[in-house]
């Protein structure tokens, strides 16, 4: 057991406050590697308003449902790759090489973004860019992890949290701030590579991971790291507890030769670990919190605001309420505990869930009416309406889905009256706005606009202190250490692959059966992340990283996650059935 069963509660919060005069070198550690999560969550913010403006510049871009969703999702394709990777990586080399790596590859992608004179181009900087990305999603959490005292493990943890939520709030201002500058996105995109490089000067002065320099045989190294980390009195407890850590570990490593999936998933720990930590990265993205973050922008003008500028100024909202939550779950984490925390967190995501189904399920069926007089008004109406039969059928989201080709002009005296179904270009753009109308093409006018913007509120300050940081902070504390590398890298893997997964197909279900059923669809999938939760997901708050293995080894379920865990004064005496 590394340094003993600490017991955690509100304290732990003020304790991680205090260290910025207590010891400001572990805070050092943590804020510098936590750039990480910074430009994770700018690249997740900025490619929603980006997106707004690539379509104006390539209109095949605005034309091609797919092609918006290849430039969100090749970076998620990538940032799977960077992920695989990363675990070996992290294995081999050590943390702080992997975060250099990966800081190399955003930078590289960020600079090929800026200079993108095709889409194609686009999409290979998008590539480098998730590369980085998903090597720095699972380097980050892991150095933060390894190189914090297990009193505030889960605090600091969860500050590489507040960064992503940081960088994504930062990338809407950004992005508000170039909305007038020439070159609007190109700015948006190249000021991505102003991160990295601050990561990398960081980086070069701190050290390594002392677990991993133990792993790796550099035991002295290791141990003037632990003494700048814990306090004289704790210090040699934690270097005797690490020391028989890797001992055992090496011992069993020379009796298995080496890693293989096999052997990792005929260990019962790891497999446990597995279970929880590949489930809750699986269900973080499958909720939907991506459609929400990457679409945020194009989600607001589906609820009937027009204006990109708006609709990039509402999406800014969303992306402080997601800092807020985040800064709300360093408070919690160590206070209530992972497994309640997320529970809470499912909970409410359900109930906004529920709120977004029934706004946009009444927009849809309410939109106003199009009318052939507005229409006729103009001189380029939109063929599928001029060649309909009974054009008095029509409303605005008819118009719409007819084809990519047409626009929807409100009436002038009331958004909400019949409007003009007319082709979409740049000239009747241009025509509708001189007429002082609204011109949509994403959304229709709608008196239910402002509650999807409450239903997007809720659902961030619901997701993000729980389902927002607790995966990371689970899977950064839950393997042994000779594992952990790996099994980092398959759980950042699984969820950079549900992440494509859903960023690749969400638009196309909002057009194939409408927002509102897409958004069905993730209430269900929230259901059974509660199941699995309560199933599968242990309690390790106030467990020093190597007591975790032996909670799980002797796990059995536990359905009453608001007792207190057994597990966290005592060490297991029993083993129990495999799961």
């Amino acid at each position: 057991m590394e340094g003993g069963v600490v017991e955690v509660d509100g304290s732990a919060f003020r304790e991680c406050l205090s260290l910025s005069w207590k010891n400001p070198y572990v805070l050092r550690l943590a804020f510098s590697a936590g750039i990480g999560g910074l430009l994770f969550g700018y690249d997740t913010g900025v490619i929603s308003g980006a997106l707004l403006y690539i379509r104006d510049t390539f209109k095949d871009v605005d034309r091609k449902t797919w092609l918006q969703e290849a430039i969100v999702s090749m970076a998620l394709a990538g940032a799977i790759i960077g992920a695989a990777v990363g675990g070996w990586i992290n294995d081999r080399f050590g943390r702080k090489k992997a975060i250099l790596i990966a800081d190399t590859l955003f930078f590289i992608g960020s600079a090929v973004m800026a200079g993108a004179i095709n889409p194609s181009m686009l999409i290979v900087g998008r590539v480098f860019v998730g590369l980085g990305v998903g090597m720095a999603s699972m380097a980050s959490p892991l150095y933060i992890s390894e190189a914090s005292p297990t009193r505030v493990r889960g605090a600091l943890v969860s500050l590489n949290g507040f960064l992503i939520t940081g960088g994504q709030f930062l990338s809407y201002l950004i992005n508000l701030a170039f909305t007038r500058a020439p070159g609007t996105w190109r700015w948006m995109l190249g000021v991505a590579a102003v991160p990295p490089l601050v990561q990398i000067i960081l980086m070069i002065m701190l050290p390594e991971s002392p677990r991993w320099l133990f792993r790796k045989g550099r035991e002295e190294e290791g141990k003037a790291i632990l003494r700048k980390i814990y306090s004289p009195q704790e210090v040699e407890a934690e270097i005797i507890a690490l020391r028989e850590s890797v001992d055992l570990e090496i011992k069993e490593a020379e009796a298995t030769d080496k890693v293989s999936i096999v052997t990792m998933l005929k260990t019962k720990t790891v497999r446990r670990g597995l279970y929880a930590g590949m489930g809750l990265q699986i269900f973080q993205q499958f909720v939907g919190i991506n459609t929400v973050m990457y679409y945020s922008p194009t989600i607001v003008q589906l609820a009937g605001f027009s204006s990109n500028t708006t609709a990039l100024l509402l999406s800014l909202v969303t992306a402080g309420l997601n800092a807020f939550g985040s800064i709300l779950s360093i408070y919690f984490i160590d206070r209530t505990g992972r497994k309640k925390l997320v529970l809470f967190s499912l909970v409410g995501v359900v109930f906004s869930l529920v709120v977004l189904t029934v706004v946009f399920h009444q927009s849809s069926t309410h939109s106003p009416m199009v009318s052939s007089m507005e229409t006729s008004h103009f001189n380029n109406t939109c063929p599928d309406f001029h060649s309909d039969v009974n054009p008095g059928e029509w409303d605005c989201m008819k118009c719409l889905k007819a084809s990519p080709e047409c626009g929807f002009c409100a009436s002038g005296a009331n958004k909400l009256l019949p409007g003009a179904c007319l082709i979409s270009n740049d000239t009747t753009k241009n025509q509708c706005h001189n007429e002082d109308r609204l011109w949509y093409t994403r959304g229709c006018p709608s008196k239910f606009g402002w509650l999807a913007i409450v239903g997007l509120a809720l659902y961030i300050i619901f997701f993000s202190p729980g389902m927002g940081t607790v995966p990371w902070v689970v899977n950064s504390e839950i393997y042994p250490l000779r594992y952990r590398g790996i099994c980092g890298g398959i759980a950042s893997t699984s969820n950079w692959v549900s992440n494509l997964i859903v960023a690749q197909s969400f638009l196309s279900l909002t057009q194939a059966i409408g927002t509102s059923w897409t958004f069905m669809i993730f209430i269900f999938i929230t259901v059974a992340a509660i199941i699995f939760v309560l199933i599968f997901v242990p309690e390790t708050k106030g467990l020093p990283i190597e007591e975790v293995e032996k909670m799980l080894e002797g796990r059995d379920l536990n359905f009453k996650f608001w007792q207190k865990n057994s597990h966290q004064g005592k060490v297991p005496t029993q083993k129990t059935q495999s799961i």
